[in-house]
């Protein structure tokens, strides 16, 4: 089957990406959503970030920007011409219902677009979700939390076994970050060609959450 994956830059949709060709799946182009030209919605990667990420991989990229009042519109809109090419379904990184949208709600655009959902991590106990993103060898750092549950200590943090022990601690908080908790950029990992590295950060507040933002970086070939 031809099919898109959505692409957040993050952990989540990166592993089920990884996951989608195992299953026999042809994957044409990652779909990333953005909330401007310049950045991703949620996670807020740069556009830059996010070709190197498609490039590293090997993958085509599209982007679709999006505003709250016509979300839903501009989603069917981007699938719908995926759809024109011949594909046949989304592979999301969804473990459980989509935040901020009624129950079942991918499975309803999906069907008025006439695309089947494919979800690699679906309901999967999320703790081993994230042993085995590690152990599979990736590289994630953390670029977004929401300070009700974590500081801005947690900003600039790499996915490891120690930051999995650390979370695990802190009652009420989702080691995948599934309520919100968190939000990744993926740097390395057994589908990438060339490694990412962060050489400039910096942390910064706004409202809720805190911000990673990128301001270097550099590309490293590997051997």
């Amino acid at each position: 089957m031809k099919v898109v994956a959505s692409w957040s830059g993050g952990k989540d949709s990166c592993f089920a990406y990884y996951k989608a060709p195992k299953s026999g799946l042809e994957v044409a182009s990652l779909l990333t959503f953005m909330e401007s030209e310049e950045r991703s919605n949620f996670h807020a990667i740069t556009s830059r970030l996010l070709d190197v990420q498609a490039q590293a991989v090997g993958a085509k990229l599209a982007k679709q920007v999006t505003v709250a009042g016509s979300y839903e519109l501009q989603f069917k809109e981007a699938l719908l011409k995926f759809k024109a090419e011949r594909v046949e379904g989304l592979v999301t990184g969804d473990i459980y219902e989509v935040a901020n949208h009624e129950k079942g709600w991918l499975e309803r655009v999906l069907g008025e677009v006439g695309l089947v959902p494919i979800r690699p991590l679906w309901q999967q106990n999320t703790t081993q979700i994230f042993k085995d993103f590690i152990s599979a060898g990736f590289k994630a750092t953390v670029v977004r939390t929401k300070l009700s549950a974590l500081g801005e200590e947690w900003l600039g943090r790499e996915l490891n076994q120690q930051f999995l022990s650390d979370i695990l601690k802190l009652e009420g908080v989702d080691p995948c970050g599934e309520g919100g908790e968190y939000h990744t950029v993926v740097t390395d990992g057994p589908i990438f060609t060339n490694r990412i590295k962060l050489t400039e950060t910096r942390k910064s507040s706004q409202g809720r959450f805190g911000r990673l933002d990128v301001l270097r970086f550099e590309v490293e070939a590997k051997r």
